[in-house]
């Protein structure tokens, strides 16, 4: 997909690429186990903004990156990000009942299976990575900066923050910390994983990917906080105004409405301008995905 494509359909194209991709990585309904792997699919397939592999295309642009490696790497990090949302609905831990306009996986096959699909799906991510064609010793970055962005030190334990903070008085930064582990960490390793299907990276590349990430990750979340407190459950696909019935600290909460639309503001406005380092000496055009991602993460309505 070329640069001079609308974001609308290149989204569109690289979504139903996504997807057919994850159909063929995951394991066939018709192999036994059967009825794991009908929950495995139910959770991933047909639903979702895929903003991670999205990410991941975006990124392994700006730097060249094979797409059949991106399209693995970005597989790897949805089946990571699906597992999560499956544990995050369990009575368990945030109890929904609706996911991406559908039942959520324990209602539909029970809780035991689902705690399963969490398990077989990150299971699944990695050995999809590991079988990549990249050079050995940065196939073994990519898969370390899995392991970190989804374990204790990363997504894991911006969760076990938030259900610790239940009820709690967080300061800002405090949350940020949370989200930043929670929501970000994952959006970082997309953003990492992309590049590095194209090439080794320079600190200053390092430097301004960071940055990049920080912000983007960052801004998911304030956006997800506003949307939970101003939009309805059939635009959002999950129940809204969740978050306050349960007592969760947010954004909103925190600063405000307008302030948190400030701050999503802002962080949008700094993912710009962390990607000034590379038109110096790339093409505008190979950091536009990003760009306009930025954009899509802080203005999207759902």
């Amino acid at each position: 997909m070329t640069t001079s494509s609308t974001l609308s359909d290149w989204m569109k194209q690289s979504q139903a690429h996504i997807e057919a991709a994850l159909t063929d990585f995951l394991p066939s309904p018709q192999q036994t186990p059967t009825h794991l792997h009908e929950a495995m699919r139910y959770a991933v397939l047909d639903g979702g903004k895929r903003v991670r592999p999205l990410l991941v295309y975006a990124a392994g642009q700006l730097f060249d990156a094979d797409y059949a490696e991106l399209t693995r790497a970005a597989c790897a990090l949805e089946m990571i990000h699906a597992y999560s949302l499956v544990h995050d609905d369990m009575p368990c831990m945030d109890d929904d009942a609706l996911r991406r306009g559908k039942p959520t996986v324990h209602v539909k096959f029970g809780e035991a299976t689902a705690l399963l699909v969490g398990d077989a799906l990150q299971a699944q991510a990695f050995l999809i990575l590991a079988q990549g064609k990249t050079a050995p010793a940065r196939q073994l970055e990519m898969l370390r900066i899995l392991a970190h962005s989804s374990g204790s030190l990363g997504m894991c334990g911006g969760q076990a923050i938030d259900l610790a903070s239940v009820g709690c008085n967080l300061s800002r930064d405090q949350l940020e910390q949370m989200h930043q582990l929670k929501t970000g960490a994952l959006l970082r390793a997309s953003v990492l994983l992309g590049a590095l299907c194209g090439q080794e990276l320079n600190e200053i590349d390092q430097a301004a990917l960071h940055r990049y990430s920080h912000s983007i990750g960052l801004a998911f979340q304030v956006v997800d906080d506003i949307l939970d407190a101003t939009s309805d459950s059939a635009s959002l696909g999950k129940t809204a105004g969740k978050d306050a019935a349960n007592n969760k600290p947010t954004y909103v909460s925190i600063l405000g409405l307008a302030a948190s639309q400030t701050l999503a503001e802002n962080l949008r406005i700094e993912a710009h301008n962390a990607l000034h380092s590379f038109t110096a000496t790339m093409q505008n055009s190979r950091t536009q995905r990003l760009s306009q991602l930025a954009d899509f993460i802080v203005q999207r309505s759902a």
